[in-house]
């Protein structure tokens, strides 16, 4: 009801909605009215998503005007919530189904996507949602939720990302017996027909969207996501969000826990636990640090034996760090680091109110779903550090865009980790925060976006040319604003003699 009488009446609409005219902030007021009403965090998600299909100016308005209260609804952890129940909640498809079956018919698949110039694709085959495991089509709500936080924290243009669901079949047994499951009902394909499918995906956005169209890799299995990162990304503009995304936000956490530990990095002793994208086993390019130990049982019986000084968890096993490996952690050092960084909340290894409750406030504790702020008997409070990617994606995002990157390297994560830990102030460690607070994200994956654009140009990874004077305002030049188009005519008038009706 934003529209003006002169839209409604050139566009035919006038009669159709009620008369009266509404500026944008009071419809972001009935939005967040009838949001509040909700009793669940899913029909909070519902709610939302359906906005964005009906006016999806209004949906960026809504999520910009809070990032960090809608963020756990659009994104982790209410995302996984919405991905096990897809079939349930399902209203209308958004984002672009490819399934195995389609296998050599991919370029025709990429010209039923009504938007020519797509700079972003964000994709998954569903295998492995956030901690959750193998969802199949269900996984949906992963691309479309990263990418609707690129628009919100990045400001990417919404109309040029594409969010892409590779449906190869599912081992989940019971999707699989689910009469609501909206994907293929088979086992997953392997091997070579699977290989098979993404070369032929990657080779069809590069022709069809151009060589530097970004496309982001998420939630792969362990068995691929290393191998197809390996496999495509000195060819294609690629990174996997799981790998060097989670990498890239733990370092920016890492760094800013040396500021409170004031202890150089190399001084300190890191156990990973995981079966993540982050650890599952002795990679290759973690050989090089491989120690001899005894052979140990338990994560308990590690932590007594390497007395590490900071201990990560990306396993998605709830509850893994136990009441002792936390005491443990504080008798060894006086302020250990505890990284609880496993999506959603209900899978983290431990609680922020567990963590500062048996360290006695001394843990330096980050996580990768959201915690409430802790207060102690002593009065004292801690506002947990969320390690969420979503402080690097959107940023990184931006800034290859803006730049035509052609190859993503390491650097670029590492360059935006340190981009992070640099907007951590002093009187946010002293709350406990180690990342800025998310009602900043859109100003920090600004300067994230410009960092990377200038480490392009540096590096000659760019392919836009002149390369431009004063980056910031030309990164600014891109950022999608919510604000709502004019659907007004161009009208004018001719001379009145000109007019003159010319009669026999």
């Amino acid at each position: 009801m934003a529209f003006t009488l002169e839209e409604r009446l050139q566009l035919g609409i006038h009669g159709l909605i009620p008369p009266c005219f509404l500026s944008q902030d009071v419809q972001l007021l009935r939005i967040m009215r009838y949001y509040e009403r909700q009793q669940s965090d899913l029909d909070k998600y519902i709610i939302l998503m359906t906005l964005q299909d009906r006016n999806e100016k209004l949906f960026y308005r809504v999520l910009t005007s809070d990032v960090e209260k809608f963020m756990p609804i659009v994104y982790t952890p209410t995302v996984g919530l919405a991905c096990q129940h897809y079939g349930l909640t399902f209203r209308r498809p958004r984002g672009l189904f490819i399934t195995i079956h389609d296998k050599g018919h991919l370029a025709t698949m990429l010209n039923s996507w009504p938007e020519d110039n797509i700079k972003a694709v964000v994709v998954t085959d569903g295998e492995r949602i956030l901690g959750l495991g193998d969802l199949g089509c269900y996984g949906m709500g992963i691309p479309v939720g990263k990418l609707a936080l690129y628009t919100a924290c990045g400001g990417v243009n919404p109309q040029q990302c594409l969010p892409v669901l590779l449906d190869v079949g599912t081992n989940n047994e019971e999707l699989l017996r689910d009469p609501l499951y909206i994907g293929l009902k088979h086992q997953r394909v392997r091997g070579k027909a699977y290989d098979d499918l993404l070369d032929e995906f990657m080779q069809a956005v590069t022709d069809k969207f151009g060589i530097n169209c970004l496309i982001q890799f998420e939630d792969f299995a362990n068995a691929n996501a290393f191998r197809l990162l390996n496999k495509y990304r000195n060819k294609y503009c690629m990174f996997n969000d799981d790998i060097q995304g989670t990498a890239s936000v733990a370092v920016a956490g890492i760094l800013a826990a040396l500021r409170i530990t004031e202890n150089k990095l190399s001084n300190h002793v890191f156990v990973f636990q995981g079966a993540g994208e982050g650890r599952s086993h002795l990679n290759h390019e973690k050989e090089m640090f491989a120690q001899d130990h005894p052979e140990v049982n338990s994560l308990e019986e590690v932590v007594r034996l390497v007395k590490p000084t900071a201990i990560i968890g990306v396993a998605a096993i709830a509850g893994a760090f136990t009441e002792q490996i936390l005491r443990d952690m504080a008798s060894f050092h006086e302020r250990p680091i505890i990284f609880a960084l496993s999506n959603p909340t209900s899978k983290a290894e431990c609680t922020a109110e567990k963590c500062y409750r048996v360290t006695e406030g001394r843990g330096i504790f980050a996580s990768g779903s959201p915690f409430k702020s802790v207060t102690l008997e002593d009065g004292k409070t801690f506002i947990p550090g969320q390690g969420n990617n979503a402080y690097v994606f959107p940023g990184v995002a931006l800034g290859v865009i803006a730049g035509g990157i052609r190859h993503i390297p390491d650097e670029i994560f590492l360059l935006t980790a340190e981009q992070i830990a640099q907007e951590v102030s002093e009187q946010h460690l002293s709350q406990g925060r180690l990342y800025p607070p998310l009602s900043t994200i859109r100003d920090v994956s600004l300067r994230i976006a410009i960092k990377v654009l200038d480490y392009a140009y540096k590096h000659n990874l760019a392919s836009y040319y002149p390369e431009p004077k004063d980056k910031e305002a030309f990164v600014r030049s891109l950022v999608y604003t919510p604000d709502y188009d004019s659907f007004t005519l161009d009208s004018y008038s001719w001379p009145k003699e000109a007019m003159n009706v010319q009669t026999v």
